[in-house]
């Protein structure tokens, strides 16, 4: 597919559905979590925080005919769409949004999804979907006790060091082709000991480790393409 064109991704399936009408406007939302507090001599300051998920709002259409400003080279029945985006929603699952030619690919939720006829006219749905960005997590236990023996390696034998392990945020050099989402599609350039960030991971897909610069997505890679710089 050439030019601009929205990509849905089910993580739970590997199924890809593009928007058949791109939306007019298309804004990623970054906020802060910064927080305003009084000091005694000082006055009122601003404590920085972390920055809050990305929001996105995408407004448009689910034609029932073929029209001069669907984006797809075949249109689907309006219901196919929406049961892709119900389903994944019910099964409190997540998705991959890619934007073709651009740098903008972010898992995301579904925080709402509205749908209907406007003004009388059934020719086509009109919809309102709101995405909030997904960042995986893991719950991690800690020890309180003091007293925690450590173990001590038996003699004779040497300890392996673990392998160098990396997440999202990590500092990674890649050396391998890019692609647009997890899945291979739209192949791009090719990276060769190039030092990047990690921006998302999609664990269980063929390219699962999507890499950029300064918050930036480049693309998606395979893991063996990747080591913890």
């Amino acid at each position: 597919m050439d030019g601009f064109g929205v990509f849905l991704t089910n993580y739970k399936n590997n199924k890809t559905i593009q928007l058949p009408v791109n939306p007019a406007e298309l804004k990623l939302k970054y906020e802060g979590d910064d927080q305003s507090q009084t000091v005694v001599n000082l006055g009122e300051i601003n404590r920085l925080g972390n920055l809050k998920l990305v929001d996105i709002t995408i407004e448009s259409t689910f034609p029932l005919n073929e029209t001069t400003y669907i984006a797809v080279d075949e249109l689907q029945e309006p219901e196919y769409y929406i049961d892709f985006i119900k389903k994944i929603q019910k099964a409190k699952g997540h998705m991959q949004v890619v934007v073709a030619n651009t740098k903008i690919s972010l898992a995301m939720t579904i925080s709402s999804f509205e749908y209907g006829f406007e003004d009388g006219y059934d020719e086509e749905y009109k919809y309102t979907l709101e995405l909030k960005q997904y960042r995986e997590f893991k719950a991690i236990k800690v020890s309180t006790s003091k007293n925690k023996k450590k173990k001590k390696s038996k003699k004779g034998k040497e300890r392996i060091s673990p392998p160098k392990k990396f997440g999202v945020g990590s500092s990674v050099v890649v050396s391998g082709k890019l692609y647009m989402d997890s899945n291979g599609n739209g192949p791009g350039g090719y990276e060769k000991n190039a030092k990047r960030t990690v921006i998302n991971i999609a664990t269980g897909h063929k390219f699962p480790i999507c890499v950029g610069i300064n918050g930036s997505a480049r693309g998606w890679v395979r893991k063996s393409d990747v080591k913890k710089a």
